[in-house]
């Protein structure tokens, strides 16, 4: 062990919150060594493993790997082509969307490999690992067993010294286990000079590798070789062993399988006929036919991807057969009463409870969900807590239960309401040893003494062995079912595992020694990347570029947002936002009845301001209309309004106003004025009379908008309103899912720089913003009738610039937030609002105070609103718009430094 070292460590320790995930960590790993860290989920495998790829930003102790330490930025740039990292998860490091090429290409970009070498190398991945005759398939529609192929691909296609894979074969099937396995021998024995290091919860896969370093708690338990940490723990399995090493276990007693007895309950549970499930011209499901027992422990066991959850969801009603008959407790499944359903509980894979509630009112909820009487809820709930051992428990919150009881918790909520059938969907997965054997001893329980019957589907051979009877599945058919002894003896093998792997090469045509193909027929031949600079590469970011013009040319949703969103809001806007008071109603009550009353009428009918109603006849009649909203405006010419007026005697003419929107009251109040003046001047002019004029006459003229319209003085501002908003989400959004997704680890274990991953992202949403910018300039000269009178060029030019500004917007707000959601809501908010209020969109910027005003003054928004209008309204040119032009130009470096500052490298 004092050799070179691939790995060593030295009291490494980490934390999340409060919670400590690793606590002083050290060992050594030797070179070209198959290292295995075991242990069940939570215990700081991952922690540790994302820390030793650089993935995770170091918080203390000191780690050197391949000679290079992880403190130092430097050293981990020149350790990113030397280590290959595939995260936990089933192709959590692929793109869905991206065929198998694609993805593979995509990796072969960020890693220097150009030209026939590129195409070689990625030929002989697909070749070695099978997947050639799917390289067109999107990564999405893989199997899990091919998704992990593929992220193997992907991870080694830049030759490295160090593979890290943590839970590589988690949730996937025993046959796709094996070959993934056997592939990863053979590259070893075509690269002998990798050193692998690979977290496993299965001590069945331990048994193979050099050395092993059992972990619990974040802490170290042992480093050793297998036949070692056997012999110091005086076990014959690696799994009792393990079991051994942990703190507390002296009265462990490992599991027993209870036998069903033959007096036990006859009665079928769940029954189905010839049930076939058809998703267009894909059969998912065909012709299954299954009866299990009332009280029996039924297995349900399958290659990925080959149907189980699909019979799962239509044995239980949730999927309706397209042809067959599936029965529970002898009633249609998919007609079956809300009686029926809760006879069932059910339990699924991933933790699926409310973490801002304790146990006890998760418990007490879903009591009151399946209709338990008020007065029985508590006992059954302590009832619950003893049975599942969670009473010390009941009033914490389940984020904080180690995986075991959170198992145990989603079990005890499947059962509160007492039913005859569970189903669950592989319960244990993830969990140690001892909380698994916990877990079936409740369920042997429940099936022995309770007669519940328990439906249970599971990748694990050792589980499968304790059911009553399992099923095998394969491309939607059932291959055999019978008991575990029996299966096994039937294929004449040793194990179920072996039995399992024989009957699906059967179905498939195959035989044991065609699982991967022969390591002399192909082979990895040493490349030269091109050099690329540390800085900065084209290669590395056109390969950002192009898999995100991919990712978002397939993807409908987020197309049609980015392409009709502004569109859609623009139209919304322009009809919405016309403040132009026209076409009022109005009524009269003519008290007078003269041509010269009727004539002061006509003036108002006559404008585009206002549209005559049916006549008033009094004033109930006035206050009855207006109060409905018929009226805006009621005139009462009073009688001998003609008499007076010839005689030059004071009139007076009465004007309701409707006043309950002030603004449009005090316009129409404008009007009314303005028309009766005008009205007067003219009667006193053919009168002959002394017109009723000031002693100075002050003529207007509106230099631009002459009409004194809203549209063509609110419509430039909405454009920039619009550029600001739905580039920046549509950024936000593309960085914050991958952080979603996890495939956000890509960059922080490639050679990535951040300018480039930045930049990769944000081009084709800067090309969909230009693209909008044309449609919106469109619409607002052929749909609104808005025309430009000034340079289009000098638009083009600001809006440029203005939508780089939008699109970094959002990539700094994605530095903040992790989900979909609040990059959404937050980039709204932090666009919308300063643009809508302190752009000088409705108040000019002048006119705002302290910090409105000053935030007005920096604002990109309000420079690009000059712009707009000036070139609209104002016929200005290149050289007229300069003095708004250069902020926005300086604000692009300065945004995007800030975006390089904040964006992270390495998780914390």
């Amino acid at each position: 062990m004092r050799a070179p070292a691939v790995i060593r460590a030295t009291d490494v320790y980490h934390q999340y919150g409060n919670t400590r995930a690793l606590e002083n960590i050290s060992l050594i790993i030797p070179p070209a060594a198959t290292v295995g860290f075991i242990g069940p989920d939570g215990v700081g495998k991952s922690t540790l493993l994302s820390l030793l790829a650089g993935a995770r930003e170091l918080q203390q102790g000191r780690i050197e790997v391949l000679g290079e330490s992880l403190a130092s930025r430097p050293s981990r740039e020149r350790l990113y082509s030397r280590i290959a990292y595939l995260p936990e998860g089933l192709g959590k490091n692929l793109y869905r969307s991206l065929s198998v090429y694609e993805n593979i290409d995509f990796f072969a970009g960020l890693f220097g490999l150009v030209g026939l070498q590129r195409e070689q190398r990625i030929e002989a991945l697909l070749q070695a690992t099978g997947l050639a005759p799917f390289k067109h398939r999107p990564a999405g529609k893989l199997s899990g067993g091919m998704k992990q192929k593929l992220g193997l691909c992907c991870a080694l296609i830049h030759d490295p010294d160090l593979l890290i894979l943590d839970e590589p074969t988690t949730g996937i099937d025993p046959l796709s286990r094996r070959q993934f396995w056997q592939l990863i021998d053979a590259i070893r024995a075509l690269q002998p000079q990798l050193s692998l290091l690979v977290a496993t919860a299965s001590m069945d896969e331990a048994e193979s590798f050099d050395w092993l370093v059992a972990m619990h708690a974040g802490r170290i338990l042992s480093q050793s070789t297998p036949a070692d940490l056997l012999a110091q723990t005086q076990a014959q399995s690696l799994e009792q062993a393990f079991v051994r090493l942990l703190p507390e276990t002296a009265d462990y007693e490992p599991f027993k399988i209870v036998p069903r007895g033959d007096e036990q309950s006859q009665a079928i549970a769940i029954e189905a006929r010839n049930l076939t499930m058809k998703f267009g011209d894909f059969t998912a499901v065909k012709d299954v036919n299954l009866r299990v027992q009332k009280g029996e422990i039924f297995g349900f066991l399958g290659s990925n991807g080959c149907g189980k959850t699909t019979t799962m969801k239509m044995l239980t009603g949730l999927l309706t057969a397209t042809s067959g008959e599936a029965k529970l407790f002898g009633s249609p499944a998919e007609h079956s009463s809300v009686a029926t359903r809760k006879r069932v509980g059910y339990m699924t894979q991933q933790f699926s409870l409310f973490n801002e509630l304790t146990v006890r009112q998760n418990l007490a909820l879903h009591a009151r969900l399946f209709g338990l009487h008020t007065n029985a809820i508590e006992p059954r709930i302590a009832i619950m807590a003893e049975q599942f051992e969670l009473t010390r428990v009941l009033d914490e919150l389940p984020a904080g239960l180690p995986l075991g009881e959170r198992q145990r918790l989603s079990l005890a909520v499947a059962m509160i309401h007492q039913p005859e059938l569970l189903i669950l969907d592989e319960p244990t997965s993830g969990v140690d040893p001892i909380a698994r054997d916990k877990f079936w001893r409740i369920m042997m329980q429940l099936a022995r003494e309770q007669q519940v019957t328990i439906f249970i589907s599971t990748h694990f051979m050792n589980e499968a062995e304790r059911c009553d009877r399992i099923s095998l599945m394969h491309a939607g058919e059932i291959l055999v079912t019978d008991t575990p002894n029996a299966i096994i003896a039937s294929q004449q093998v040793d194990t179920l595992d072996e039995a399992f792997v024989t009957y699906l090469l059967r179905a498939v045509n195959q035989s044991k020694t065609t699982q991967v193909q022969n390591s002399e027929t192909w082979s990895f031949a040493a490349h030269t990347p091109v050099k690329q600079s540390r800085l900065f590469s084209m290669q590395r970011l056109w390969s950002y570029l192009k898999r995100e013009s991919l990712e978002l040319l397939r993807d409908p949703i987020r197309l049609v947002m980015a392409t009709l969103g502004s569109v859609i809001l623009m139209a919304v806007l322009g009809y919405g936002m016309n403040m132009d008071i026209e076409k009022l109603s109005f009524a009269v009550l003519d008290r007078d009845q003269t041509s010269i009353s009727r004539d002061y009428v006509a003036s108002l009918s006559g404008s585009r301001y206002f549209e005559e109603h049916a006549p008033l006849t009094d004033y109930a009649m006035l206050d009855q209309r207006m109060r409905t909203g018929e009226l805006s405006l009621a005139i009462e010419v009073p009688s001998g309004f003609a008499r007076d007026l010839y005689r030059g005697q004071p009139v007076e003419i009465g004007a309701w106003i409707d006043g309950s929107l002030p603004m449009r009251g005090e316009s129409v109040r404008g009007y009314v004025q303005g028309i009766h003046n005008h009205w007067v001047q003219q009667q006193a002019h053919a009168q002959g009379l002394t017109p009723l004029a000031g002693l100075a006459h002050v003529p207007l003229r509106f230099r631009y908008n002459s009409d004194v319209k809203s549209l063509p003085a609110m419509m430039p501002a909405v454009i920039p309103l619009l550029l600001l908003m739905f580039p920046a989400i549509l950024t936000s959004l593309a960085v914050v899912r991958e952080k979603e997704l996890g495939s956000i680890l890509n960059f922080y274990v490639t050679p990535s720089t951040k300018l480039e991953f930045l930049m990769g992202k944000q081009i084709p949403y800067i090309v969909l913003g230009m693209i909008n910018f044309a449609v919106l300039v469109l619409l607002a000269v052929y749909l609104f009738n808005v025309p430009i009178t000034g340079s289009l060029f000098a638009l083009t030019f600001a809006t440029f610039f203005y939508v780089i500004i939008a699109t970094t917007f959002g990539l700094i707000m994605s530095a903040f937030v992790r989900s979909q959601i609040a990059a959404l809501f937050g980039t709204t908010l932090a666009t919308i609002l300063p643009a809508a209020q302190f752009s000088g969109l409705i108040t000019p910027v002048p006119s705002l105070e302290g910090g409105a005003r000053w935030l007005g003054e920096i604002f990109p928004t309000t420079y690009h609103i000059i712009v707009t209008r000036g070139v609209f309204s104002k016929a200005l040119g290149l050289n007229d718009l300069w003095p708004a032009l250069w902020p926005l130009i300086v604000s692009v470096p300065i945004l995007m430094l800030i975006g390089v500052l904040l964006l992270r490298k390495q998780e914390r």
